[in-house]
Formats: C-alpha cells, structure tokens, sequence
C-alpha cells in the first residue's frame, strides 16, 4: 500500500483550480518523488510541485471529461526528468459528481500513477480523493492522501 502526501498549500491549490474551472473539469500534472515507506505504508509518493494544464478534451464535453495529451505528458516527463523527479500522475476535478473515478476514468488510466479527484459542487471543493490502478485487476485501489 502507499500513500500520496500532498501539503495543505498544494491540496487547496487544486481545490482553486476545480472551483475556477467550474462547471467543466479542470486537469494537471503531479510532480515529486517515491520514497521507500516505513510502518503502514511500502511507499510514500510525495507531491511536491503542480503543473495545472489546459483541459483538452472537446470543449462541449468538458462538464464531465479531461484530456492531457501525450505530446503535454512527454514534456511533463521530460521536465521531471531534468528536475530529478517524477511525474506522479494526474488531478482534475468533477464537477458536482463525487471524487470517484468513473468509468471512463478507469479506461483510460494507466498503472503506477496517482489520480488525484477534487469533488466540486456548485462551484466549491468538497472532498479529495487519490486512486490507483491496479495493474492485475484493471480496478482502482484508493490510495491514502495525507496532507503535510
């Protein structure tokens, strides 16, 4: 199992963005490091910076669909790289539906990223939640969020 901690500055900076982009869903791009877990967790993947990036998807879908491209992946990938980190995976929001990964989400995830999902409902964040992909199963397991 591991554990996604993100600071209270990060956390409420993604709040801001779903409430802004609102009633479509915002998107971007999580940056940090995987460090060797202790106790509880086998793995503590640490947020440690944002890229928000523009919701590509079709603009009269937005309300309920995201889209980062790949080309915007692979300079994500190529900038962590640089920086020595990772990219740790991917946030957006829902719009006035709960911080669950829908259907759509689950097939077009990929496995070892975090899927972080800000709830908002009429135009305010009311709940957080991080998800990964299990590989085997080709599910979402939640991942614990741990705000530091």
């Amino acid at each position: 199992m591991s554990v996604i901690e993100l600071s209270a500055s990060l956390a409420r900076k993604i709040e801001a963005e779903g409430a802004r982009a609102y009633p479509n869903e915002c998107c971007g791009i999580m940056f940090g490091r995987d460090i060797p877990g202790d106790g509880d967790y086998a793995v503590r993947r640490v947020v440690e910076s944002l890229s928000p990036v523009m919701n590509e998807f079709e603009e009269a879908e937005q309300y309920h669909r995201f889209l980062i491209t790949p080309q915007t992946l692979m300079r994500a990938e190529k900038e962590a790289a640089k920086e020595g980190q990772l990219v740790l995976g991917f946030y957006h929001s829902h719009p006035d539906v709960a911080a669950r990964p829908s259907e759509y989400d689950r097939q077009h995830a990929w496995p070892f990223y975090s899927y972080v999902i800000v709830s908002i409902t009429k135009g305010e964040a009311v709940d957080m939640t991080s998800w990964l992909l299990d590989d085997e199963s080709n599910t979402f397991k939640r991942q614990n969020i741990v705000e530091t």
